[in-house]
């Protein structure tokens, strides 16, 4: 479940913002110094996002998701990656978000940067926590949107839904197609390839 950090009395040592008056960037940056091994924590539209490492059952959909990425890519040099930090275009600040999955092209993120800018990033992925499912359906759709990101696959376990967004315009996606788990989901151009959702 989302939930915010306890903050040690020590944590505020020179260098580190005073409790009154920090910025959300500021406190954002002390949540992500603190947080524990395996959890992420990210910003969007303007709140701090703190989730512990995923379940067992979410983390063997990516696995399977990346595997059929490198089974079925038709560009050899496409890459998946997990736990990359991206940094979007918000409506008013700046947001910080770690998907589930990204894929991109070989030497995308080959420096020692923790925040991207989203330009090389051909598909993010997400699935869905009972703590995450309202943020993965609608502010981070909209991120991604903004930021340009071609592919947006939603694997809503809740819902029991694949949702493929494409064609990113405003705060949108023009396209959304969605699909049942268990079934066969095509993704569009620049993958284009069929993502088998019957061992999810």
């Amino acid at each position: 479940m989302a939930m915010p950090l306890p903050v040690p009395e020590d944590a505020f040592s020179e260098g580190m913002p005073e409790r009154e008056g920090a910025s959300v960037q500021e406190t954002f940056e002390l949540f992500s110094a603190l947080a524990p091994k395996g959890w992420r924590v990210e910003l969007i539209e303007g709140e701090i996002c703190v989730v512990p490492p995923a379940n067992g059952e979410h983390e063997e959909i990516v696995t399977e998701v990346v595997e059929q990425v490198i089974a079925r890519r038709v560009d050899r040099e496409l890459r998946n990656f997990t736990g990359i930090g991206l940094s979007l275009p918000g409506a008013t600040d700046t947001v910080r978000a770690i998907p589930d999955l990204v894929i991109a092209p070989k030497g995308s993120f080959d420096d020692q940067q923790e925040w991207h800018g989203p330009d090389p990033v051909l598909l993010v992925a997400e699935v869905t926590s009972s703590s995450t499912a309202s943020r993965d359906r609608v502010q981070k759709i909209r991120a991604y949107a903004r930021a340009g990101i071609p592919v947006y696959l939603l694997i809503d376990r809740e819902a029991g839904e694949a949702v493929v967004c494409s064609g990113p315009s405003g705060d949108d996606y023009g396209h959304k197609s969605i699909h049942k788990l268990g079934t066969v989901v095509p993704l569009p151009h620049p993958l284009g390839f069929e993502l088998d959702t019957s061992a999810f």
